[in-house]
This record gives structure tokens, sequence and C-alpha cells, in this order.
């Protein structure tokens, strides 16, 4: 394998040379330029798999270098040194197309990771969309809609710039989140989805943090949080206009200094992470009316990144009917199940205010209660079509509601002190799906139906809790 080679571009000489020897540690060959006009020439007669650039050059800055490469030099990605402190520097530089930044003075640790995660990048140029799984269904279509979303994530892939992706309820933010985290530097590492609005305030600090043994009544181990956990991947924040102010500031904090502290403990640690987060609300009118910080706002979204409704991308109903329509045939061993010319027409001038998660349940609905495995008009049941399944998230927030108990007299669920969150939540789910079960005397796809998910989702459940 040839040896990789770096480009340094820095007016200083002793960071050129600091810069130099550290990637030469590295195994990596390096060509220096004290300014802008020495680099272009460089990048005539060499190429590079990565180019390290000042902000400040005699000749001109980083920002306008960074975008010459975008239109002269695409495929090479570019990363900006700034001075300390000028985040909205580096977002600049983020929006212009960097592949990342990192501040002065350069802490060498973090350098080694931007330049590993850089040349990741290079080695996968070639992949595509991930291969299909079970949750990456979204991506597949034919409208110009679902092929400019597509092409926006393979390029987003290739920046490690914060991006907020926004779009109705059930349009897949989070399928994009991992297509993007797939197709870029960081698919090798973990990528952890949180739901901002599942997590009790008082465990907010805890969760995302990590926190030291005795710290407070409860923490009995050492645990690290979500940022640890994705530490070398991708942290995708769903719902993120619902995290409470108090737990904003932290996390801007976080995502600043890329460093983390611990509840209970005496220093922060860094982490290299990439945020990306998403929500249904309007976030900038939220903004406005004060109840999102601003500075959070302008932090992650430095990319915005629009997913588009199924009415936007009528064309694909077609073909994701007939994938969803296979994937439940095949898990119940049927074989020739369809969907009849008036049914399928019926699907195409659905509104879908649920839009795919909607469609993917109404197939599955509609399977379950068809004769002779065809799906017709009348088993779509579209005028009552339930327009979005709710979540474990919304039923644990309706759990934890203030709400006067119902006339059912069911108790409110309450965590017993000390019981860790998941094992809560895991608790009130074996709990629920076993009473469907029983109710439809373990009739599993009923029992879905009941719960208002997929039977692939029950599926997965049930061998996660262990009662399969």
């Amino acid at each position: 394998m040839a040896i990789q080679r770096i480009l340094i571009i820095d007016d200083e000489p002793d960071i050129r040379e600091l810069l130099q020897i550290t990637l030469m540690r590295m195994g990596l060959d390096t060509r220096s330029a004290e300014c802008l006009s020495d680099a272009e020439e460089l990048l005539q007669t060499e190429d590079f798999s990565l180019c390290l650039t000042d902000m400040n050059l005699p000749d001109g800055n980083g920002i306008d270098f960074v975008r010459m490469m975008q239109t002269q030099f695409s495929d090479t990605p570019v990363a900006m040194i700034t001075a300390y402190g000028s985040i909205e520097t580096a977002i600049e530089a983020l929006k212009a197309g960097a592949f990342d930044f990192i501040s002065k003075p350069v802490d060498l640790a973090q350098l080694r990771n931007l330049v590993s995660s850089a040349l990741r990048l290079q080695e996968s140029s070639q992949v595509a969309i991930p291969n299909e799984t079970e949750d990456q269904v979204i991506l597949f279509g034919e409208s110009p809609a679902l092929k400019k979303l597509s092409t926006q994530v393979k390029k987003l892939s290739r920046s490690q710039a914060p991006i907020y992706i926004s779009g109705e309820s059930g349009s897949g933010k989070e399928l994009v989140a991992r297509a993007i985290h797939g197709n870029g530097a960081r698919a090798s590492g973990p990528f952890i989805p949180v739901n901002c609005g599942a997590i009790p305030s008082e465990l907010m600090e805890s969760e995302f943090f990590g926190h030291r043994k005795g710290s407070f009544s409860g923490a009995h181990q050492d645990k690290d949080g979500l940022f640890k956990a994705a530490d070398g991947g991708t942290l995708f924040l769903d719902e993120v206009a619902d995290l409470p102010l108090d737990m904003q500031v932290k996390l801007l904090r976080a995502i600043q200094e890329k460093a983390v502290r611990a509840v209970g403990a005496e220093s922060e640690e860094r982490v290299d992470v990439r945020i990306l987060s998403a929500t249904h609300k309007d976030l900038q009118a939220l903004v406005d009316a004060g109840e999102f910080r601003q500075d959070l706002f302008y932090r992650i979204n430095v990319i915005n990144l629009q997913v588009p409704s199924l009415r936007e991308r009528q064309t694909d109903i077609p073909i994701l009917a007939e994938r969803f329509l296979n994937q439940v045939a095949q898990e119940c061993d049927v074989d020739g199940a369809r969907i009849d010319s008036a049914a399928m027409q019926a699907l195409t001038s659905y509104s879908f205010p649920g839009n795919v998660r909607e469609l993917e349940n109404i197939i599955e609905r509609a399977f379950t209660l068809c004769e002779d495995e065809v799906i017709r008009e009348a088993d779509l049941q579209l005028e009552d079509a339930p327009k979005i399944a709710p979540t474990k998230t919304h039923r644990i927030e309706e759990a934890n509601s203030t709400d006067p108990i119902p006339e059912s007299g069911a108790p409110a669920l309450v965590r017993p002190e000390g019981m860790p969150l998941e094992a809560f939540l895991e608790d009130i789910e074996r709990r629920e799906i076993e009473s469907a079960l029983q109710q439809t005397k373990w009739n599993r796809t009923a029992a879905a139906k009941m719960l208002g998910m997929s039977f692939r989702s029950m599926r997965y459940r049930l061998k996660k809790l262990g009662l399969d």
C-alpha cells in the first residue's frame, strides 16, 4: 500500500514542524506550504489524502481554500486549524465544506484522531448507501426527492459537521442519520441514538455524561454516559427540542470542548463524537420563543438536512408498499402475497400524515386482515387508519404524567428508587407485551397489532426480553 501524503499549510514554522513530526510518527508522508499559492502549486503536481490548513495565511484565508478544494479537489478532505475559542470560524469552515477542525494549541491526540478519521474516509470513498437492513427501507425509491436525499446523505457523510435533520414524524429521520453514519469515516464506530424526550430530567446529566460511584443516591458503581458510549462514532440526539434549558447549557459545552465531565468526577475526559440531531418540531420557532437556546441551535444546526414527507415522494409508495408486504409475508412464511391495483391506487392517493411509518403499519394490518393473501382496498381501512402508532416514549411519558388516574383505575407507574431507568422501562415493556399475548392467546401478530407495533418489532422485543 502506498504511503498516504498530507499537505500542511501554515505560515508558522514551529506549527508546521510539530504537525510534520506527529504525522511522520503515524507513518505518513507530508508536504508543507506557508501560503495558499505554494499549496496550490503542490496540489497541481501531487496527490494528497488530506489537507491541514491554518485559517489566517499571508495571501488569503482558510475558508477560501476550503471553497476552492470543494470545486477543484472535492475528493480530498480539508481540516481547518483555528485559533482557540474561535467557534464561529470553525462553524463557517464546516459550512464551507471542511471535513473537521482543530483548535490551537493543537492537541496531538485529537489531531491523530482527526487524521485517522479522514484517512478512513478516503479508504471508504466508494461506499454507497449501506446495505439494506430492516431499518433502512426509507432510503429506497426512485422519486426525485429520494434521489436528492440520497445524494445529500453521501455528500454529508464526508464531513464531520454537526447536522440537524428536520422532517415530519415517521419520515425516517433516524434512518437518514444511520445512513450518514454508515457512509462516513465513523462507520466502524458506534452509532448511539437517544430520544431526548424519554429521559427523566433528574437523570439526564448522568445519562449523557456518566457518573462516578457514590456521586448520588443509587450510584452504586461507575457508569459511562452516552457521549463515552459514542466515542469514535456518532451520537444521534432525536427529539432534541425536548431537552430542558439547563441541560442545553451542559450539552453545548460538551460539544464545543469535545470533552465531558461525569457526575462526581474531578476532571473532564476527551471524547471524539459526531453530533447528529433531529426533531419534528420547528426548532427556529422554539428559539424565537425562548424555549431553546440560540447558541446551541447555532452549534447543532451547522448543516440542515430536510427529510421529505411521503407526500413529496408519492412515486415511491408502490416500491415501499411492496417491500413492506414482502417482509411481513416472509416473516409469516407466506408466498405469493400481493396488493391488487385498486388498493395500490388508494395508497398512492392517500396523504399519509404518518409518512413511511404509517405506510408500514397499514400494510402489516392489511396483510393480517386480507383473504387469499391479496390485499384489497377494503383491507387498507384508510378512512380510519391510525395517524401514527404511539411509541414507547409516548407511553412512558403518559405513565409519568401528573394527570389524574383514568376512570379505569390504572395506577400511575413510578420508578422504584435505585432501580436503573433501563431496567424500569424493560419491566414495563415486558408486562405490556405479556398482557397483550395473553389476551390474544399468544398470537404474536395480533398482539403486535394491539400494541401498535410492527410484527418485526414484536419479534425483536420478544427476543430481547427473553419471551420468545
